[in-house]
């Protein structure tokens, strides 16, 4: 692979309310989607779950047909799940299936799905099947990867003082122990997420405002609040609502 490019520095976006926040996000999604499809690219991207996710998916359903973008020629991919059964609602697959991908109807083959319990031995394994597919389908770069941010200033599922923070080489990780439950997951590391275009992160809410202020506090790391670890080589933005910015 190339050599990265110099990081975007990151940007704050603050939108009154969860729902102004949802529409502006996936308006703006929308918008890359486009643009990349009229450069005659694939845009693949980087799914995530949560409430303001899937606020955001209902908005994307809405807007979608208006904005020209064919979500049949969208490559789409999931940062975390959790490895439960594949009905399980806490499936973030489930979670998106129902708000965007089935009412949108995008082709069930441009979903990227986690494996399952019933389709992988463990989580390690269900993590292994995953880069596989990463390695053979995935992109030189993602168009846009998408997190929720934990109030303990979690993405994916790459928790404060967990090893995967460390991780240089492996691009899907198992995760034992959780420290929220379901407590076995498997996420993208690292390595993985870095190779973005755009990298966003959605946060909702007064009780996620603590680990946004932090996450832009001078000399924060990653170890402490994980999200300080990614940019895009484009893009990085924070989309807030003013309850989350509300202790900048």
């Amino acid at each position: 692979m190339s050599p990265l490019p110099e990081r975007a520095a990151p940007r704050v976006e603050v939108h009154p309310d969860a729902h102004a926040l949802a529409t502006a996000i996936a308006g703006e999604l929308l918008h890359r989607l486009s643009d990349a499809q009229a450069a005659g690219r694939t845009p693949h991207v980087v799914l995530t779950g949560g409430t303001i996710a899937d606020a955001m998916h209902h908005e994307l359903t809405r807007l979608a047909p208006a904005s020209g973008v064919d979500l049949g020629e969208v490559e789409l991919w999931f940062g975390d799940e959790r490895f439960v059964g594949g009905e399980d609602a806490d499936r973030n697959v489930g979670q998106v299936r129902r708000a965007f991908l089935d009412p949108a109807g995008v082709p069930a083959r441009r979903v990227h799905a986690i494996p399952a319990t019933e389709d992988a031995s463990d989580v390690d394994a269900a993590a292994a099947s995953y880069a596989q597919e990463l390695a053979e389908h995935g992109p030189e770069e993602f168009d846009v990867v998408m997190f929720g941010v934990g109030p303990d200033g979690h993405i994916a599922s790459l928790f404060p003082g967990f090893p995967q923070l460390a991780e240089e080489t492996a691009t899907v990780l198992g995760v034992r122990d959780a420290p929220k439950p379901p407590p076995e997951r498997v996420t993208l590391t690292y390595p993985a997420l870095r190779r973005a275009r755009a990298v966003w992160f959605l946060v909702s809410g007064e009780g996620k405002a603590e680990a946004v202020a932090a996450a832009h506090a001078p000399g924060t790391t990653k170890e402490q609040i994980p999200a300080v670890g990614l940019t895009g080589t484009e893009d990085t933005r924070w989309f807030l609502d003013r309850d989350a910015a509300s202790r900048l």
